[in-house]
């Protein structure tokens, strides 16, 4: 069997999916969060390195090639999959990978943020188990679409992304914000860097990787863990207001939830007295995290000084607490919202009484 011959119309039309999802889903980015996300693209379409940057004329010159596509493929109906005599809708991840098990490659397909349909296919490198959760990690990436994801969970199990991976954690260690400074270079110092600069961080990059990795995967591990914020509430709260700062919001709390609940990210740092992932956990905290869960980075200065992981325990369970009671009063506004018949009134509420106050108290 000639395996890239018959995947071939498979994996074309993957990519056409890719690039019909970004046509139509690239108005959600910013300026510059755009320009973010096509360098990363463009990096993994060339198989540079994270931190090696394209020739300014090149990566011009493919980025009006891009959007001549992106232009040709708007508003145009994401394609069936064709795999091995069989047809796919696209979202039927179950049954094309079922399909792909023999192959050693994973499809990914799902909505991520603003509810932008995201795609790709990779090949397996290694399977594990987190407890009951089923964990894949991904080797090479065949096709992706513009959202570098190092992450995410499918179909009950957690998903390793590292190629995409490699590229998000440059991207957060080379755009952090001052605030984020400190935390940094002490994650860097625990990572055994004898220097915090660009030259240190290339060579031992590796090495951070792997303890980003462990994050990124409880972080998952977590999302599917989590009791208090509804699965289907939370999608509903999702679709009725995507691409707003209520869907940030949501998003947010969710996250809170994964990271400090008993089987997320905080968890595990703790539990394994990982000091290296929590400056990196603490430093690249942005958005609403911070006045969500300010007594965090509180919490990793008193760390740093002393060493006492009895600090961060305190403050896990604090997280923890705060972004329960966010979920269920975000939840409880937007029921009202559906029984009353008003939304809009309801996202005025949640607007009011939850984020406003963050975003006053942000650093």
């Amino acid at each position: 069997m000639d395996t890239d011959k018959d995947l071939a119309p498979f994996i074309e039309t993957i990519q056409k999916n890719c690039d019909i999802s970004d046509a139509d889903g690239a108005s959600i980015f910013s300026v510059c969060g755009m320009a973010l996300r096509l360098r990363d693209l463009n990096k993994w379409e060339r198989g540079l390195a994270p931190w090696a940057e394209e020739d300014p004329a090149k990566l011009l010159d493919w980025i009006d090639k891009k959007e001549q596509l992106w232009e040709a493929s708007a508003n145009t109906d994401f394609l069936p999959l064709p795999l091995m005599g069989n047809t796919f809708d696209p979202f039927d991840t179950p049954g094309v990978n079922r399909v792909l098990a023999r192959f050693d490659l994973f499809y990914g397909a799902g909505y991520a943020h603003s509810l932008k349909p995201c795609f790709f296919l990779a090949r397996i490198k290694e399977t594990r188990s987190l407890g009951n959760i089923p964990v894949l990690v991904l080797g090479r990436e065949l096709v992706r679409d513009l959202l570098t994801l190092p992450a995410l969970s499918q179909d009950n199990a957690v998903v390793f992304r590292r190629d995409a991976a490699r590229l998000f954690l440059w991207d957060q260690m080379a755009y952090l914000k001052k605030s984020g400074q400190r935390f940094l270079r002490f994650a860097l110092r625990r990572c055994g860097l004898p220097d915090p600069g660009v030259d240190s961080r290339i060579s031992h990059f590796e090495s951070i990787l792997s303890v980003q990795e462990q994050t990124y995967i409880h972080h998952e591990a977590g999302e599917l863990s989590d009791t208090v914020f509804n699965r289907d509430r939370f999608r509903e709260i999702l679709s009725e207001f995507p691409h707003s700062p209520i869907e940030f919001l949501a998003r947010t709390v969710k996250d809170l939830l994964a990271d400090t609940g008993p089987a997320g990210t905080l968890a595990h740092i703790i539990a394994t007295e990982n000091a290296a992932a929590l400056g990196f956990y603490a430093a690249f905290q942005d958005g609403l995290f911070p006045p969500l869960f300010p007594r965090l980075r509180q919490a990793v200065e008193k760390f740093a000084a002393d060493g006492d992981w009895t600090g961060i325990a305190q403050a896990q369970q604090e997280g923890f607490d705060t972004a329960a009671q966010y979920a269920r009063d975000l939840t409880t506004l937007f029921l009202d919202g559906r029984q009353t018949n008003d939304m809009e009134q309801a996202a005025a509420k949640i607007n009011a009484r939850l984020l406003q106050p963050l975003v006053d108290a942000r650093p």
